[in-house]
């Protein structure tokens, strides 16, 4: 197999695990599948990257090259477990250090919405985090609901997190401004509800993490649509970290914004 072949694997020796293969130009599909599941013997499944993700699921068509139909498996990360089917959700290992990054920045006594929450990495990170705080999760995909709801049982945080099915933009409203932080964790699109995001915080003010796609300039392009947003609410911003989650095209990649959202203060 080239070095040029790039994978991800998603599982655990608990459940196997399934390899998800984007081929560079010219390579086999089969030869590199065989390749995979010599080298990791867990691999039960290799499904190719068959094109972008698309609609509001966020989902990748994926082509089954070789092994097992069944791609269901339990991701094991920082010690959770996740059980998914990644042709049916979606799902990044590459984000795991991210989510634990967010989780210690959360403080005691904190109530927490995740905003597409898929089957609940984030919230559930969050929950193991701190036994003290409660955390909401809203996402759309009726797959990735199932998921999430068993995922919160399989970590035993039931008493911490609340599962949501719907679109945020018929569940955030009813829910108010009743959060001290805000997650948006959207592949692509975040921007588009920020200020949707921004009216969850409580009026005494809060943080929200958006994820924001882009070049070299994009912090400051993502920091500039909240800023727009916020002031439009009658709230300020204030940057307070940044962080480059991973590549989605050449010289262009996924960043975490953090923003610091407090009351506009009138002149």
């Amino acid at each position: 197999m080239s070095d040029m072949a790039s994978y991800d694997l998603i599982g655990s020796r608990e459940t196997g695990a399934v390899a998800i293969v984007e081929l560079a130009e010219g390579e086999d599909p089969e030869e590199v599948a065989r390749e995979i599941m010599r080298r990791h013997k867990h691999v039960k499944s290799v499904l190719l990257k068959a094109g972008p993700r698309y609609g509001v699921e966020r989902l990748r068509p994926l082509i089954l090259v070789a092994g097992s139909s069944n791609t269901e498996v339990i991701h094991r990360e920082y010690g959770m477990r996740l059980k998914l089917d990644p042709r049916l959700v979606y799902f990044s290992p590459r984000e795991a250090e991210d989510r634990q990054e967010v989780a210690s920045m959360v403080r005691p006594g904190e109530r927490v919405l995740v905003m597409f929450a898929g089957v609940g990495p984030y919230a559930i990170a969050i929950a193991r985090k701190r036994e003290d705080v409660r955390v909401v999760g809203v996402e759309i995909n009726p797959a990735a609901v199932r998921y999430f709801r068993e995922n919160v049982r399989l970590n035993k945080v039931e008493d911490r997190v609340k599962v949501i099915q719907g679109d945020v933009r018929d569940v955030c409203p009813r829910l108010g401004p009743s959060f001290d932080r805000v997650l948006m964790p959207l592949p692509l699109g975040a921007y588009q509800y920020l200020r949707l995001g921004l009216s969850c915080i409580r009026p005494e003010g809060g943080f929200l993490h958006f994820y924001y796609f882009g070049g070299e300039g994009a912090v400051e392009e993502g920091v500039s649509l909240a800023k727009r947003e916020a002031y439009a609410l009658g709230l300020s911003t204030r940057l307070v970290g940044w962080r480059r989650v991973g590549s989605f095209a050449p010289r262009a990649w996924k960043f975490r914004i953090d923003l610091e959202i407090s009351q506009l203060i009138s002149p």
